[in-house]
């Protein structure tokens, strides 16, 4: 009876990696990925509607990067842009005020000057 030799003679073939989700994530957080698709509805060659999406998965720094940092401007997103905001409403308010304010004096002014005159 011939013996059978189990042992490997070389190191074992290895084959992928397993990467566990922590590593995914923080890859595609790291580099960025983008996922992009239409959806279109069509009735009788009549397009009745189209979806366009992109989806853009990164960390901020690498959406900042690639120049990308809408939701630091977006008031519904950020407490800085919120308040710049009301400053912005604040003081558009107080120009149209004024100028209304103004236009009042301007309209009173005559009729002061009829008064004065003894009309």
């Amino acid at each position: 009876m011939a013996d059978v030799d189990f042992r490997q003679a070389s190191s074992p073939v290895s084959g992928p990696q397993t990467t566990n989700l922590a590593d995914l994530l923080e890859r595609v957080l790291d580099k960025g990925i983008v996922i992009a698709g239409d959806i279109k509805i069509d009735l009788l060659d009549i397009e009745l509607l189209t979806i366009r999406l992109r989806l853009f998965v990164a960390s901020v720094d690498t959406a900042k990067k690639a120049g990308i940092d809408w939701w630091e401007t977006d008031p519904a997103l950020s407490s800085r842009a919120a308040r710049s905001a009301l400053r912005d409403e604040n003081r558009e308010l107080r120009e149209r005020l004024k100028a209304l304010e103004s236009r009042t004096d301007d309209d009173s002014a005559p009729a002061a000057a009829k008064e004065d005159r003894g009309t």
